[in-house]
């Protein structure tokens, strides 16, 4: 249902952009088409050219490389490459303008912390991207969202003004213990919030206490749920769909570029804005392409940050990718399935690599026993498991047998009890399995 407070900001918003000429509406425009439609080849080749173009002219560190002349010439580099070529980097034109960009920061909780400067068009880009991905799942720009993150004051809290520009209010998920989450609920009927925009391990949560306890969500004004990080298990997005009446979105991005990839309609796949960026799926070992429906590592080249050039950014996560053309030749492409952070992909006994879908999927089995688990990878074939059960004693031999289900018949498991919960990181994730296993 439509609040005025929705309408009004909406109004607003299209009335002074309008007065500016309509940049906005027409990129939100462009932006949903070319995700639906795809993208013509000519359109990637020239947006690759102009970039590649722009840094070789402009930044000194691809300045000063040897023969660059195609996207595979230029070297991938991850957070830590990027933070060490961080002035060589930073574009001549911006280079004294630096106090004027956007700041877009990732507070580092899974890696490395990092900051990129974005000039005034690419976050245009940023912004119709974000308002793109959202319309098109149902979104109505205005309405009142909800944002579950570990809100930190004085980091990354948001002013009274922001909060009210942009109908945007702050959910604190830094404690998510059944008090916590019943006030949460309590809060998403009371301010009558009608877009919950959160990490999947908070929709988890508030999925798990839900059906637990019988929370009744009638006379909710929620119509959308948006799931950001770590991948949704197929089990929870179902759940939600019953409890809620809504099935949840799923996304795939991050603070440094925006929003790389969404679900549309429903779907499990993960279609990709090849509007705003090119993505490659890369080797785990090597900078070699991956197969098409091989595991690789998910690199991103950004058209259009001319500020601080991001050519060929390893992301640091994994997934699965599917390219193809339509009938009239426009390019489309999709994450089949997104894996999560390398530093969180756990092998099997035999050396495979799991998806992280498999340790979200293994708690659904044992609702009403586990509150929350953790798999982490010491060695090859060695596992320590710990478990915050919601009552002791637990179903031991069931639960490991499940894990060794995937894990593999020779893994050994270790079993450790938590008293408390697994701690929430910064970003609002909840971490369902580490690797610190040096292979």
């Amino acid at each position: 249902m439509k609040q005025a407070g929705e309408v009004l900001r909406r109004i607003a918003f299209f009335g002074l952009d309008g007065m500016r000429g309509g940049k906005m509406r027409r990129l939100l425009d462009v932006n949903k088409s070319e995700i639906i439609r795809g993208i013509t080849q000519e359109y990637q080749d020239r947006r690759l050219d102009q970039i590649l173009t722009y840094v070789r002219e402009n930044c000194e560190f691809y300045r000063d490389l040897p023969a660059n002349e195609s996207l595979t010439d230029f070297p991938v580099q991850n957070k830590g490459d990027f933070i060490e070529h961080y002035e060589g980097i930073l574009s001549d034109k911006f280079r004294d303008e630096r106090d004027k960009l956007t700041k877009l920061s990732t507070s580092g909780s899974t890696g490395t912390p990092f900051t990129v400067l974005a000039d005034r068009d690419k976050m245009s880009h940023v912004y119709m991207n974000f308002m793109s991905v959202m319309e098109l799942n149902g979104f109505r720009l205005g309405m009142k969202r909800g944002e579950f993150r570990a809100w930190i004051k004085g980091k990354n809290t948001i002013s009274r003004w922001h909060s009210f520009k942009n109908n945007l209010l702050m959910i604190d998920i830094s404690n998510m213990g059944d008090e916590s989450v019943k006030a949460i609920l309590d809060r998403i009927k009371r301010d009558r919030i009608q877009v919950l925009v959160a990490y999947s391990s908070a929709i988890q949560a508030l999925c798990d206490y839900v059906e637990r306890s019988g929370y009744d969500t009638s006379g909710w004004s929620v119509e959308m749920i948006f799931t950001m990080g770590e991948a949704l298990p197929a089990g929870t997005r179902e759940k939600a769909a019953e409890l809620f009446g809504i099935t949840p979105v799923l996304s795939y991005g991050n603070n440094e570029n925006g929003f790389v990839a969404v679900s549309l309609g429903g779907s499990d796949l993960y279609t990709i804005d090849l509007y705003n960026y090119y993505v490659e799926i890369l080797k785990l070992d090597s900078d070699e392409p991956a197969e098409e429906g091989e595991l690789g590592r998910i690199v991103v080249t950004d058209f259009y940050n001319r500020a601080f050039p991001m050519i060929r950014y390893d992301t640091g996560d994994t997934g699965k990718i599917r390219k193809f053309k339509d009938e009239d030749g426009r390019l489309h492409a999709c994450f089949t399935e997104i894996y999560g952070r390398r530093g969180s992909l756990l092998y099997n006994t035999k050396g495979e690599p799991l998806s992280i879908h498999v340790f979200m999927n293994v708690l659904l089995n044992f609702e009403g026993q586990i509150q929350q688990a953790k798999c982490i990878q010491t060695g090859e074939k060695e596992y320590t498991l710990e478990i915050n059960a919601l009552k002791l004693p637990i179903d031991e031999e069931k639960v490991v047998s499940a894990y060794r289900h995937y894990l593999g018949d020779d893994a050994v498991i270790t079993v450790q009890y938590l008293e408390g919960r697994i701690p929430i990181q910064q970003s609002g994730k909840t971490m369902v399995c580490e690797n610190r296993w040096k292979r």
